[in-house]
């Protein structure tokens, strides 16, 4: 008994001491130790392993546009002030050890990932300790031992609907290397543009690429695959894996454009909307599709969408071609077609040993449960989540309540979207998943983490792209990395505030939640308004004016909708 308690008091002990380091995710374990660690421009790295020397260089180069400290490399350990090694250790990707006493400092892990994170940790200290003077930074002693909660810590961006170009993305993964998030999902293609070069169909690009959801003329942009090379190896540096989405057989209106022979076909607001799943050689296309993209990222999954399909689905009710294919199946309806399509898609992705991922739609397509990751996006509906574990599916959470990071983070924010009413704060997202699935759910092993999704309707510029995104991947680095019984969300928050000089040197605008005032909200576009209709009854007609005050001849008719923001799409992307 007595040992349970010295354990509990000692682990309690190690979370109070966590709190107070200005590190975010908060590490496991930190335990505070008597004496200070000088760092300054005379501090050498040791590399006891040639495979580290990257991430030397990483660091040097971070400490120099942080501090402006030049620091030196050995592969002399007893020469060195901070020592980087590879053990032998059984331990979690990503897991490592931090060790600073007054004399030196110490990383290791048994795996290259832990190494890196553990120098993102001690350049956090760095970059945000103001003990120092120009030339001395002094750290506190302490012990960290830390570890990742999930393998699986994303970010979407929709690239399809407003582009941003390969600056802004390095500037991103930056942000979640700085972050520890590891996955960052491309949305490449979709209604508004194709961004992504195919060689066997050039015109994706240069056509499919023409126009953004808010000026559907303007000049085609896409990505190169030189430019996709650079990114993905930019990413891997920083250990995040670069996944991209192909979306089908919805969403496909960009690339109808470029080749309107494989379209599925138009009905009212969604023209083209899907691709023709009676003409074989869509099929064909779309393999030639994945197959060079799969060739381009070297993470081994593919995204395919899945999503939504229902959106232009009745216009494969009205083609003769798809309905002979349906007879000759034996298909009671188009959900079936639509099944049987996403399986031979699915396949096409299989065989070329890369995982399949979808969204949660795809939970009732049978895929192969070992070589699938379904994304649960839809809060209202957790019989998909449900069904994708039944299922055995790898799921990662990314509802739209609280991670869409598109929606409106404050009551007083107008512009993006809310789930009737509800908006999403940093709070929801630092306390997710565990205020919002069942326990034993997320004790389920097939539950692999967390992403949020960046969509881009309401977003155009860069400066709103980062008042959406800043500071919720901070509470969305601590939901993926963080054990639930570790956090403290007053502590986050101190932690956040501090955290924000950082945001402020880097010229980041982002939204202080504690001060909505600082930084007021970047509007892109301007809301939509709904005009108060006149409403008109049997021998009385009431003005709006007279409405609007509760003048009238009958209170009862008083049935006017009031002036009020209308989120700019009503679609979940």
């Amino acid at each position: 008994m007595k040992f349970k308690l010295l354990t509990a008091f000692l682990l309690f002990s190690g979370y109070i001491q966590a709190q107070n380091l200005n590190i975010i995710p908060q590490p496991k374990l930190a335990d505070n130790k008597l004496g200070q660690f000088n760092f300054n421009s005379h501090a050498t790295i040791a590399v006891g392993d040639t495979s580290l020397t990257s991430l030397a260089t990483y660091f040097q180069k971070e400490v120099m546009k942080a501090k402006g400290f030049s620091l030196a490399t050995t592969y002399n350990n007893a020469e060195a002030s901070i020592n980087l090694v590879l053990t032998t250790s059984t331990q979690a990707t990503g897991s490592y050890n931090l060790t600073i006493t007054p004399g030196h400092i110490n990383i290791s892990s048994a795996n290259k990932e832990g190494v890196f994170y553990g120098l993102i940790s001690l350049l956090q200290l760095i970059k945000l300790d103001s003990t120092g003077d120009a030339g001395n930074i002094y750290l506190q002693a302490c012990e960290i031992s830390d570890s990742p909660r999930y393998q699986w810590r994303g970010l979407m961006l929709d690239e399809s609907r407003h582009f941003f170009g390969k600056d802004k993305v390095k500037q991103i993964l930056d942000w979640m290397a700085y972050y520890k998030l590891n996955k960052f999902h491309w949305h490449l293609t979709d209604v508004q543009g194709w961004r992504i070069d195919i060689k066997k169909y050039p015109k994706l690009a240069t056509v499919g690429g023409v126009g953004n959801y808010s000026d559907t003329s303007a000049e085609a942009e896409y990505y190169t695959q030189h430019d996709i090379k650079e990114i993905v190896n930019y990413a891997a540096n920083r250990f995040i894996t670069v996944i991209p989405e192909i979306d089908m057989p919805g969403h496909a209106t960009a690339a109808n454009r470029a080749y309107p022979e494989f379209t599925g076909g138009s009905v009212a607001r969604y023209p083209n909307f899907t691709f023709n799943p009676a003409n074989e050689k869509t099929y064909q296309y779309l393999a030639d599709i994945i197959k060079e993209t799969n060739a381009l990222f070297p993470a081994h999954m593919i995204h395919l969408g899945g999503d939504e399909v229902a959106f232009g689905i009745k216009a494969w009710s009205l083609d003769t071609a798809i309905a002979h294919v349906m007879q000759k199946k034996e298909f009671e309806g188009v959900n079936d077609l639509e099944r049987y399509f996403f399986k031979r898609m699915a396949d096409t992705v299989s065989s070329l040993g890369s995982k399949v991922l979808a969204w949660d739609e795809a939970t009732g397509t049978d895929l192969p449960a070992g070589k699938t990751i379904i994304f649960w996006w839809r809060q209202n509906l957790p019989g998909q989540l449900h069904l994708a574990l039944q299922k055995n599916y790898q799921v990662v959470l990314c509802p739209r309540l609280p991670l869409y990071f598109d929606f409106v983070q404050d009551t007083g924010h107008v512009s993006g979207p809310k789930w009737n009413g509800v908006f999403n704060g940093i709070s929801s997202v630092y306390n997710f998943p565990d205020t919002q699935a069942p326990l034993e759910e997320l004790n389920n092993k097939l539950i692999i983490g967390v992403q949020a999704n960046i969509w881009t309707e309401s977003i155009e510029s860069e400066k709103r792209l980062d008042f959406m995104l800043f500071p919720r991947i901070a509470g969305l680095a601590e939901a993926g990395w963080t054990s639930p019984e570790l956090k403290n969300e007053q502590a986050f928050n101190e932690r956040l505030k501090a955290e924000f000089k950082n945001y402020d040197d880097s010229g980041i605008y982002y939204y202080n939640p504690f001060d909505p005032s600082f930084h007021p909200e970047v509007v892109d576009f301007a809301p939509r308004i709904k005009i108060p209709k006149v409403q008109r009854y049997a021998g009385s007609r009431i003005s709006k004016r007279s409405h609007i005050k509760g003048r009238g001849k009958n209170k009862k008719q008083q049935k006017v909708s009031y002036a009020s923001v209308e989120r700019i799409h009503k679609r979940r992307k």
